[in-house]
């Protein structure tokens, strides 16, 4: 796997987004900030007015040449100056020609929202204006301080200011990002690289011991992570070395299948010859002797063809469920016991008439005679096979009679050659006929056991209203 442009990465996307979350962050801090500004600018504004406009008062006859007016007005920065006292006295400066006033900001009535929408209306606004400012005295709230000044150097303070706040928020945002990207890349980044890495690896080589992951000692999620990858890789390369003896283990059985069931062709021919021997005790013990070697080569056909099947084929059309059950029993109990005395045992069938699933009936009745032939080869007098429609779905029981199964088999009730319940057998019959049923989308399952008897339940696809018959031949 080629490694993602450094654009593309997760670390260059974290680096971003904290660059962009704290100018967002700053951005919120700015907005009340630059209202806070203007507001501070007008009100510096009106303090030194108020303190310009005392002069007044201390004037002869509280008059004060045009000169010193002139001095006073530009030092504030305005055209015109009213000092209001509560006794309705006027202490004005004035130039000799105010000029017309285009707007008035009355700040004893201006809210945080009326602020902050006019300092932005200010500093995107082009031109110039002339404004008249009204509020209580900075320094004597009982007095009223009424100047008309030029809005444009206002605005210039304001933008020097905004270009400051600017350029802070840049350093700190970039101090912030650089931070938060060295934690986070060597607490998230990294580890997160590293996985993904070790499963890069493993995936094209999951056989190599060496492509495990050596888990970190890290007790949060990441640690998790970790420990369950290497656990998964360790599990996964021990099923794929036992699916490669397995695979080993068929192709021999393949290549010595044929052999072997000739010379047991050839042993069970002798064997016939024996049942005419006048030995009384030699034709007492042929037929067991037969049905040993009958078992053998039932032994030998179910594990190549468990070796050779891989993904079930399925030729899938109606199958008339009873029809496949009554057809079944008399193979079942066509069965041998492992002691090679013939099966006596009752087949009921209770699978309702005209009750039919889309299967391969062939596969099918591989496995219900699987089912039926573990049954009463266990011991099972009674075999009772019955089934229902719920939901969509198919639920076929086979139920016995027998001893139960015992503890060994249920601890590997499904693992193939080793989920024997009894003497002899490999316990392969119960994996093909849960494989079978699984192919065709249900599945097998073991219901309930004990000394009563033993139910397995399969599910089928549903059932279909065709009442065609397939039973195999």
């Amino acid at each position: 796997m080629r490694p993602s442009p450094v654009s593309r990465s997760l670390s260059a996307k974290l680096l971003l987004l904290t660059v962009l979350f704290v100018m967002l962050a700053e951005v919120l801090i700015y907005t009340p900030s630059i209202a806070r500004f203007r507001l501070a600018y007008l009100q510096e504004k009106l303090a030194s007015a108020h303190l310009a406009a005392l002069s007044v008062e201390a004037a002869p006859d509280l008059m004060v040449n045009k000169a010193l007016q002139r001095k006073l007005l530009d030092h504030v920065g305005a055209h015109m100056i009213d000092l209001i006292q509560p006794d309705a006295r006027v202490y004005m400066l004035s130039a000799a020609m105010p000029p017309r006033v285009d707007a008035t900001v009355d700040l004893r009535t201006a809210g945080t929202a009326d602020m902050i929408l006019d300092a932005f209306a200010a500093l995107f606004r082009r031109g110039d204006r002339v404004i008249r400012v009204v509020d209580r005295s900075p320094r004597d709230p009982a007095l009223r301080v009424e100047l008309v000044m030029d809005e444009r150097p206002m605005i210039t303070a304001m933008h020097d200011f905004s270009g400051r706040i600017l350029g802070l928020s840049i350093v700190i945002s970039l101090i912030t990002a650089g931070l938060v990207f060295l934690s986070l890349n060597g607490l998230f980044v990294r580890p997160l690289r590293r996985l993904t890495q070790a499963i890069v690896e493993f995936s094209r080589d999951p056989e190599n011991a060496a492509r495990t992951l050596t888990p970190e000692r890290r007790t949060d999620e990441l640690g998790v992570a970790q420990r369950e990858l290497a656990t998964m890789q360790d599990t996964l390369s021990t099923a794929l070395r036992q699916r490669e003896r397995l695979a080993a283990l068929g192709t021999a059985v393949a290549k010595i299948n044929h052999d072997l069931r000739a010379i047991l062709s050839t042993a069970a021919l002798l064997s016939e010859h024996l049942g005419e021997s006048a030995d009384p005790e030699v034709r007492r013990v042929t037929p067991r002797l037969m049905a040993s070697i009958d078992r053998a080569v039932e032994l030998c056909g179910q594990t190549l063809s468990y070796t050779q099947d891989g993904v079930l084929p399925l030729d899938r059309r109606p199958v008339d469920l009873a029809a496949l059950v009554d057809e079944m029993g008399p193979q079942v109990l066509a069965a041998l016991r492992p002691d090679g005395q013939r099966v006596e045992a009752l087949w009921d069938n209770r699978v309702p008439p005209g009750l039919c699933v889309p299967a391969d009936p062939v596969q099918l009745a591989r496995a219900l005679a699987n089912l039926g032939r573990n049954a009463v080869q266990a011991g099972a007098e009674r075999v009772v096979v019955s089934a229902e429609a719920a939901e969509g779905r198919v639920l076929l029981t086979v139920a016995d009679d027998g001893p139960g199964l015992p503890p060994r088999a249920l601890a590997n009730l499904f693992q193939p050659f080793a989920g024997s319940a009894r003497a002899g057998g490999i316990g392969l019959g119960l994996a093909i006929a849960r494989e079978i049923l699984r192919a065709h989308g249900g599945d097998l399952r073991l219901a309930e056991t004990g000394e009563a008897g033993t139910v397995f339940t399969a599910e089928l696809p549903g059932a279909i209203e065709s009442p065609a018959s397939s039973v195999p031949d």
